[in-house]
């Protein structure tokens, strides 16, 4: 009777190495938003020199890109910021859907992955 239990969650040293993986994106990901919203902010204190030599409608297409860019990356920090409680939690890495946990090296491409490759698949099959 020597058979070993399917693991249920990552271990605490596991999870430490997430976190720090996550944090670091994170902090990324608040520089790459300043960014955005600095570029918004020029763009609207100084709407002559919008982009230089180009027209109102170029303006305003950089206006709509930067801000729908700003949004993604706020949804970006909101998911990893949900990824860091999940690991406070000890619940992070387990897939919503299958209750396994997601594989090490999925996590470590999506740190904010609440679904394991093949609930994805199974989603998108659906779809």
């Amino acid at each position: 009777m020597n058979q070993k239990a399917e693991k249920t969650r990552y271990s605490d040293e596991e999870l430490e190495e997430f976190r720090v993986l996550i944090e670091k994106k994170l902090e990324r990901a608040q520089e790459q938003l300043q960014f955005y919203l600095d570029q918004l902010s020029e763009l609207a204190d100084n709407p002559d020199a919008k982009v230089k030599g180009l027209d109102d409608g170029i303006g305003t297409a950089e206006s709509e890109r930067l801000t729908n860019m700003a949004g993604r990356q706020r949804r970006h920090i909101q998911h990893l910021e949900n990824a860091l409680i999940r690991i406070r939690n000890k619940a992070y890495g387990v897939c919503r859907v299958t209750g396994k946990l997601i594989s090490k090296e999925r996590l470590k491409a999506v740190p904010h992955a609440t679904l394991s490759i093949e609930a994805k698949q199974n989603r998108q099959r659906k779809s």
